[in-house]
């Protein structure tokens, strides 16, 4: 049956078969790694990887309201570890990208988003309620305001799972297109599909650093929308 670029990302037609070997090898690699790094006396910088997530999670929510938040500081570490390795996996070959798709980025924006709005309207109604009306407004705006606010907090977690659905899906794309290129140039020209292959080496590592990024940005922007819950009731 004949595919379009798009089957890819439909886990009906793709290659399912093919993502047990990738993420077999790629799991041993890590595990060697991590063991392999904890058998010195001395820790090596090996051993630091793994902690750096984490550290960038705990300095980035102790400058925002999530750190009075009990357990948000582990739930966004957690949830920037799972994101920044099913961005790396999506990267790999016949491995199926889930963190393309925005039901999967909506399963996690909209229960978090949700948890804020809900844990702010419980603690303290009253501060929950004025943020939506901002202070020193004339009096004939503050309908309008009101409700521009509560359309703007009532879209965040559409925003915030649809920018990393958008950008890891145009990312795969992309590479998916060079691919068929490089691999069409390959049987007509050597120095072309040379040229290809080396653009698409490098792209393949920007793509790397936009998993990187946007696993960040998705955190990121949770914490900061935390710094709309009220502190104190």
């Amino acid at each position: 049956m004949m595919t379009d670029i798009f089957s890819s990302f439909d886990p009906a037609t793709s290659n399912i078969h093919y993502l047990s070997p990738s993420f077999f090898w790629l799991m041993t690699f890590i595990s060697m790694s991590t063991i392999a790094a904890s058998i010195w006396a001395l820790p090596s910088r090996m051993s630091w990887v793994p902690f750096i997530p984490s550290s960038m999670m705990n300095e980035q929510t102790s400058r925002t309201f999530s750190v009075h938040l009990k357990g948000l500081t582990l739930i966004l570490t957690s949830l920037f570890l799972i994101l920044i390795s099913l961005n790396m996996l999506g990267l790999l070959p016949y491995v199926f990208s889930t963190s393309g798709h925005l039901f999967f980025t909506l399963s996690f924006g909209l229960p978090l988003w949700l948890s804020l709005i809900l844990s702010g309207a419980m603690h303290n109604p009253k501060a929950f309620t004025a943020h939506f009306l901002p202070s020193g407004a004339p009096d004939w705006l503050n309908p309008f305001l009101v409700l521009i606010e509560t359309v703007s907090i009532s879209v965040r977690f559409i925003t915030l799972s649809f920018r990393l659905a958008a950008n890891i899906t145009a990312g795969h794309i992309v590479l998916g297109l060079m691919g068929i290129y490089a691999s069409s140039a390959l049987m007509s020209s050597l120095s072309s599909s040379i040229t290809l292959l080396s653009i698409q080496a490098f792209f393949t590592a920007f793509e790397i650093g936009v998993g990187l990024i946007q696993a960040y940005i998705f955190c990121l922007l949770l914490t900061l929308y935390s710094e709309d819950h009220p502190s104190s009731s």
